[in-house]
């Protein structure tokens, strides 16, 4: 609840990316340091420590995927999203268990903040921290008449507020 508190203040100063790395790194961290807690006692701060960080990762991922699709492909991004998400859980959750159960809970809070740290790398990987949404672009094999370029194009290179759609297959480098 703290999160869902603090992260509209905090997204007005701070980009989604930002925060959201930040989040997940707290989460992470807290996850590993769990396997250094001798006592029941000391988890419990710990776990709301490791639930604001999952909740700074994970609620501006709504507004990622609002600005990642057009209003009518929005019910299925977020449905691919609750699929993916829902997925992690469905193999986390046994690999959490199992080794809970074989190697004891200090092992596996190493093994879980290690997947959660592959999924940091790949974040910082595959999501660039330059990432603008509004890239200038042309469109050379679109007709100098076609409503998109009527809409956005002064002399065929335009930008705009950019959505990979039918127009717009890959990212262009600017």
């Amino acid at each position: 609840m703290v999160a869902a508190f603090v992260l509209p203040s905090l997204l007005e100063k701070v980009a989604d990316r930002t925060a959201m790395l930040t989040g997940a790194t707290v989460l992470v961290v807290g996850t590993g340091i769990g396997a250094l807690l001798p006592s029941y006692a000391l988890l419990l701060p710990l776990w709301l420590i490791i639930g604001f960080g999952y909740s700074v990762a994970q609620t501006p991922s709504g507004r990622l995927l609002r600005r990642s699709a057009h209003a009518e492909d929005r019910p299925a991004i977020f449905a691919a999203h609750f699929a993916l998400s829902h997925a992690c859980w469905l193999i986390c959750y046994p690999l959490a268990g199992r080794f809970g159960a074989v190697m004891g809970l200090p092992s596996t809070f190493i093994v879980m903040s290690l997947v959660g740290l592959a999924g940091v790398a790949l974040t910082l990987w595959l999501w660039p921290a330059s990432d603008p949404s509004d890239v200038a672009h042309d469109h050379p094999s679109l007709p100098p008449d076609h409503p998109h370029l009527r809409t956005h194009a002064d002399q065929g290179r335009h930008h705009h507020q950019l959505i990979l759609d039918d127009l717009h297959r890959i990212w262009p480098k600017g």
